[in-house]
């Protein structure tokens, strides 16, 4: 089926929506659907490389998920510093490098030194990037940057210089927006990249996202026509 792509997008960002519902289901805690998650993340990566899409970024953990459980707070940062530490030499044998967006004051030192090593593993890899964006807001990543530009002296500045100053400077903003479970918003995500992003909403929980669900969304990408504000002649 990837063969009949023939326009695929170079940045897919990724909401991550509905693990706690679908273990609520099923009867199960809700960490139970985050390890399942953590299947769905494995699965598009897969899939994202193997379409050729350059950039995958997801959204795994943003400044507002602090307010959820403790219990389930815990969880999610044990289950990430364990994908961190198994996946990533997975990611370097395909040339995949690993890269994090996010405030990093207030994260717990296991993350962080996790996150080091796992970017450090595979700074040398010019395959796709995967990005994940972790106690991050868009609000903050925009808030960050008039910070960094006040620091600097710059008295004036334009939208392509603004753009530097953001956490991944080098990263194109995103072609495609997936988000998954039926919402329909962007939750406070890459607010100042997903201007001119086409948006694909499922109602498919994201332990449940799989390779089909992932080429539908590339399809839908297929079929529409970018035109940035202007008209086509």
């Amino acid at each position: 089926m990837i063969d009949l792509l023939y326009k695929v997008p170079d940045h897919v960002a990724v909401i991550m929506d509905g693990n706690g519902r679908w273990a609520k289901r099923r009867g199960l805690p809700r960490v139970f659907g985050h390890k399942e998650g953590a299947k769905a993340v494995e699965r598009t990566i897969r899939i994202a490389n193997k379409a050729g899409v350059k950039w995958l970024s997801v959204f795994a953990f943003s400044t507002e998920n602090w307010g959820r459980p403790e219990e389930e707070v815990n969880a999610i940062m044990s289950l990430l510093v364990e994908y961190i530490n198994t996946k990533v030499p997975h990611l370097k044998r395909d040339n995949i490098r690993l890269r994090f967006m996010g405030r990093r004051d207030g994260l717990p030192e296991m993350i962080l030194k996790s996150m080091d090593e796992g970017e450090k593993m595979t700074q040398d890899c010019d395959g796709m990037n995967f990005v994940v964006a972790l106690n991050y807001s868009g609000k903050a990543e925009i808030v960050d940057a008039v910070n960094k530009i006040i620091k600097s002296g710059v008295s004036k500045i334009d939208e392509k210089d603004f753009a530097k100053y953001l956490y991944i400077p080098e990263m194109p903003e995103p072609d495609l927006l997936i988000r998954t479970s039926g919402e329909k918003r962007i939750s406070n995500f890459m607010l100042w990249e997903l201007a001119y992003t086409e948006l694909y909403f499922t109602e498919v929980l994201w332990p449940d996202f799989n390779e089909e669900e992932f080429l539908k969304a590339l399809y839908f990408y297929q079929s529409r026509e970018r035109r940035f504000g202007k008209v086509t002649v």
